[in-house]
């Protein structure tokens, strides 16, 4: 009799399906990391990870006490997330931009938006970050309130 011929997987319909389940395993570690965060005090728990640079150098890098915020956030006390890193309200756009778009590509196949990187928007960051990380090490009034 006749026989169905299968069509093969077009290239563009496996690189879909792959940034589907991808993005579906990109959800699953955010949700839980933060699960993670939000049990267990990393004040108290012994296995989240240590700066390098802090432990190395002692300065804080401008990421210092983003585990601890995010406890704390999660906890609701906004005051002490923001005294362990002031620059908790960007990444926490940062991390909720990255959750829902992912959710929106394990869901609709497309994410929320094509972000382009481009060199004026690093540069900015870049020059963001390092001011920060130099600012929250300075020894004086006002700048030690940074230091986490």
């Amino acid at each position: 009799m006749f026989t169905e011929v299968q069509q093969p997987i077009q290239n563009s319909d496996y690189t879909t399906r792959l940034e589907r389940v991808l993005s579906m395993g990109g959800l699953g570690a955010i949700l839980a990391g933060s699960a993670a965060v939000w049990y267990f005090d990393p004040t108290k728990a012994g296995f989240f990870p240590v700066c390098p640079l802090y432990s190395f150098t002692g300065f804080a890098c401008p990421g210092c006490g983003l585990t601890r915020g995010f406890h704390a956030l999660f906890h609701g006390d906004v005051i002490t997330a923001l005294d362990y890193n002031a620059l908790i309200p960007i990444f926490v756009l940062l991390f909720g931009f990255l959750f829902l778009s992912l959710g929106s590509l394990a869901i609709r196949g497309k994410g929320l938006m094509k972000l382009s990187a481009s060199p004026g928007f690093l540069f900015g960051t870049l020059v963001l970050l390092l001011t920060f990380g130099v600012l929250r090490n300075l020894p004086f009034y006002p700048f030690t309130f940074l230091y986490p």
